[in-house]
């Protein structure tokens, strides 16, 4: 069964968007509108990054450049943090925490797809070699 839409770098490029908009919105917001039940700072952002950098793969950028691409805009959200009122910014441990969220999504993509290519390659073997 083929889900052809799975397919459509379109829709995961919207997304992709979608997401990093979420994201600089959540980063951005004054300190005094953050919620203050919010779990564990680093994993919000090793989870956010990583479904950026995941999107950003699905969109159709090689692993490398999803990775490159989803933890440079979390330096640079972080870094225009510092300018936002009541919000500390700059902070190295939530850009490590950014890149690698970032680096797990694009490992486990690449695993994902090498997975899958070789199942389906296996399959068409199966059908031309009875």
């Amino acid at each position: 069964m083929r889900w052809r839409w799975l397919e459509d770098r379109r829709l995961w490029r919207l997304l992709a968007v979608a997401a990093a908009l979420a994201i600089a919105l959540g980063s951005l917001a004054p300190g005094d509108e953050m919620p203050r039940n919010l779990p564990w700072d680093k994993l919000n952002h090793f989870l956010g990054y990583g479904v950026l950098a995941a999107l950003s793969g699905l969109a159709g950028l090689r692993p490398w450049s999803a990775w490159l691409v989803a933890s440079g805009y979390g330096m640079l959200v972080e870094l225009a943090q510092i300018a936002v009122p009541g919000r500390l910014g700059g902070d190295p441990y939530d850009m490590l925490a950014n890149a690698l969220g970032a680096a797990m999504a694009v490992l486990l993509l690449a695993a994902l797809r090498h997975f899958f290519n070789g199942a389906l390659f296996a399959k068409q073997n199966r059908r031309n070699n009875p």
